[in-house]
């Protein structure tokens, strides 16, 4: 009995932290291969003369099947906002929203039957394929991303590792005092720089060249380096913490630029679905309205 309730713990709690990606032994990428595998049988065995296009039986089928789950996937967002377990858990969601999806590719671009041209048509397919590859990599990022965050952390919080920084200013403040006035310059201007200033693209990229820190470290080495170590030389000191506070610098400017990749896909998928959505609606007037 006890080796059955152990069993039956384990599974329960493989289940619970079972990724979306395989979320019930990938019952929805199943389900989207059959979808797509029903959809391309049909089109090649179609009775339709030259082929199935957007105006025939099959094209109104699948581009039915394709609006309705592209007006399906954006609801997401709004599912997030419940977090409920079962069948239509978060996690369940999210999993069907990957793979149907994917199975979009398939089923949208059968519905066109390869005819693209330079109209509202292909501006929609379009926009549907920008929108799903966005989503693929945002699938890559949160996949690895999180587990290199938490490493990159060790157990620290981000305001605790904030807190540090400023630990590690009021430190360098104090151990300043005794220094002559370019030495003190120096500090103050590592004191009062932004140290995640640059914008964007140096969070993304990690990459701060103007480090007012890194730059008073490297002249103060620069100046000690041919010195005798003395044990109460206030360089010496003020260097030990320039090394600290760079350190604590490294650490937070790499969980921000992690931060940043987590989120920077998104700043392309989700306008790009509301244009998708606005592109979706012309389509499909401009069809009924010529039909």
């Amino acid at each position: 009995m006890a080796t059955r309730v152990a069993v039956q713990s384990r599974v329960r709690g493989s289940a619970a932290h079972d990724g979306f990606l395989r979320h019930h032994n990938f019952r929805w990428a199943k389900i989207a291969g059959m979808l797509s595998a029903v959809a391309l049988l049909v089109y090649l065995l179609a009775d339709v003369s030259p082929r199935p296009s957007g105006g025939t039986w099959y094209g109104y089928a699948t581009g039915t099947l394709s609006a309705l789950m592209i007006l399906w996937l954006t609801m997401l967002g709004v599912r997030k906002r419940a977090m409920t377990r079962g069948r239509w858990s978060l996690k369940a969601w999210t999993s069907a929203h990957v793979y149907l999806g994917l199975s979009l590719i398939v089923v949208a671009t059968l519905h066109t039957a390869f005819d693209f041209g330079w109209n509202v048509h292909t501006l929609a397919y379009m926009l549907m394929m920008v929108v799903i590859l966005s989503g693929l990599f945002g699938i890559g990022v949160y996949s690895s991303l999180p587990r290199i965050l938490s490493n990159n952390r060790e157990e620290a919080t981000e305001s605790q590792m904030l807190e540090a920084l400023r630990s590690a200013d009021r430190q360098l403040h104090d151990a300043a005092q005794p220094l002559d006035q370019h030495h003190a310059e120096m500090v103050r201007m590592s004191l009062e720089q932004d140290p995640f200033g640059g914008g964007l693209w140096a969070r993304l990229t990690g990459r701060y060249p103007g480090c007012a820190t890194r730059a008073a470290q490297a002249e103060i080495r620069r100046e000690t380096a041919y010195r005798p170590k003395l044990g109460d030389d206030p360089l010496e000191k003020i260097d030990a913490l320039l090394e600290k506070k760079e350190a604590i610098l490294m650490r937070v400017r790499r969980h921000l630029r992690i931060k940043a990749l987590l989120e920077i896909w998104l700043y392309v998928h989700v306008p790009m679905t509301f244009a998708l959505i606005a592109a979706l609606a012309a389509h499909i007037v401009s069809e009924f309205f010529y039909w």
